[in-house]
């Protein structure tokens, strides 16, 4: 059974879409035509103009929903559905400006009018989606529009969703049963079933799917839940126990012409989302190399000026795809007694071997380490030490966003660390935009294994974009 609250859902935001793009380039016409004396390019009749633009904003929403803006995945994303938006305006107004070219009759007055409607459109858009958001979670609370779920399964993971959908208000969905023998009924106010059977004998109404978490040594059982989700027209969803393997690129394919097979790639990354990574890499990159060059050049003065008894960058064997090694470059921010050597030696060379341990188990990093020179800690407060990596960048070795690049010892232990090498390791990723050095070495490889297998080329742009903004604010910058 379909949920009625989502189709609704979804007719809104096509109708006021196409609304609030009428009303913008309406309003950028009566701005541009009635309200500003200058002369006009050429002379249109309100009439004609809105006749024409009718009859190309179907194409405006089509593209809308080509880029998912309909889809309930968009819905609680709204930086992804900013983006998303922002992207199939600019698309839409292209478009718009495309058929004004090409055809013989104009139509628009003044070349202000399609940019006056775009920035308008894009406005009414942001503002009519966030306002049909606040309605809808507020109607949650009344329990309108709810998708009814029964949830069936012993595994852990049965209480975890249990736990996550019974905030309605925010989750959208409401836990109308469960089928477990391990959990207990409680103060969820939820019923509780031994058997998917006992649940049937209630003939449950305005059941919208069912979540399974445990697939029953008995086919018989499965094929029950399955046939009734079927026979109902409902959703079946499956939650593995195993969730890991479910993460990644994940496709169902014909093998050998006949048999249907599941294909769980270990990341999205890979065909031609690798080569448009790759020529993503070498535009952004050498265009960032080219503009960080004189401030390069300037850093390295300073160190050779300030402490010239060694080189000005720091070269180290890291890792990257594939388990390859590579030389990392980085502007030298130790001082030059301690540079090249591990932890391990550096601290007792200059007689406090005590740190070694303090170092190690706060997470590879100690509150004004004695081992980097004045410039040095200034240079990794701001991330500028990180600049020669554009090189690697543009040479290949890594990729402007991904893993962080680590030493063969540091990854060595960690159970995951094939899945990590799986993409080239980047200048910057999700650990450095979430905490950087706020959060500790397993919580950073977790946000590097969930970027391997949750890869999207609009990701790295909201990462890249999210490094600018904790750079310049310094946040989680390592001292």
């Amino acid at each position: 059974m379909k949920n009625n609250a989502s189709l609704l859902y979804n007719a809104c935001l096509v109708v006021g879409d196409f609304l609030a793009l009428v009303c913008a380039f309406v309003a950028a016409f009566i701005l541009r035509v009635k309200i500003d004396t200058r002369p006009l390019l050429d002379h249109i009749t309100p009439g004609h103009y809105l006749k024409i633009f009718l009859a190309v904003l179907p194409f405006w929403i089509l593209i809308f929903a080509m880029l998912g803006l309909y889809n309930n995945s968009i819905y609680e994303k709204r930086f992804a559905e900013f983006g998303r938006l922002l992207m199939g305006s600019f698309i839409g107004l292209m478009f718009l400006v495309f058929i004004n070219f090409v055809t013989n009759d104009p139509i628009f007055p003044a070349r202000l009018v399609p940019i006056w409607g775009f920035a308008i459109g894009f406005a009414l858009l942001l503002v009519y989606r966030n306002l049909l958001r606040y309605i809808r979670t507020k109607l949650f609370s009344y329990d309108i529009g709810l998708t009814r779920v029964a949830i069936v399964g012993d595994t852990d993971v049965t209480s975890e969703i249990i736990d996550t959908l019974l905030a309605s208000r925010r989750s959208g969905y409401k836990v109308v049963a469960v089928v477990s023998k391990k959990i207990t009924p409680d103060n969820r106010r939820v019923p509780v079933f031994q058997t998917f059977a006992d649940f049937l004998e209630t003939e449950p109404k305005g059941l919208h799917g069912i979540i399974q978490t445990q697939l029953f040594t008995n086919e018989a059982k499965n094929a029950e839940i399955l046939s009734y989700a079927q026979k109902n027209h409902i959703t079946y969803r499956f939650v593995p126990g195993n969730t890991e393997l479910f993460v990644g690129n994940i496709d169902v394919e014909l093998f050998k012409s006949s048999l249907p097979v599941i294909v769980v790639r270990q990341t999205a990354l890979f065909g031609w989302g690798r080569i448009l990574k790759r020529l993503f890499d070498i535009v952004l990159g050498s265009i960032f190399l080219l503009l960080a060059s004189p401030l390069m050049l300037l850093v390295a003065l300073f160190i050779k000026i300030t402490d010239g008894k060694n080189k000005v960058f720091f070269r180290q064997q890291r890792l990257t795809r594939y388990n390859r090694t590579f030389t990392m470059y980085k502007f030298r921010t130790t001082l030059s007694e301690y540079t090249g050597i591990d932890p391990e030696e550096a601290f007792p060379k200059m007689g406090r071997p005590e740190l070694v341990k303090l170092y190690r188990d706060n997470g590879d990093q100690i509150p004004n380490d004695p081992r980097f020179s004045s410039i040095g800690r200034f240079l990794r407060k701001t991330s500028l030490d990180e600049l020669p990596q554009l090189i690697n960048v543009v040479r290949g070795d890594i990729s402007l966003v991904g893993p962080r690049a680590l030493i063969p010892r540091e990854l060595a232990a960690y159970s995951k660390k094939h899945t990590i090498l799986s993409v080239k390791s980047g200048l910057t990723g999700l650990a450095q935009v979430l905490g950087r050095r706020e959060i500790s070495f397993e919580e950073r490889r977790k946000l590097d294994v969930y970027y391997v297998q949750n890869w999207s080329l609009w990701l790295d742009i909201t990462i890249l974009a999210k490094t600018v903004r904790s750079v310049i604010g310094g946040r989680g910058a390592s001292h």
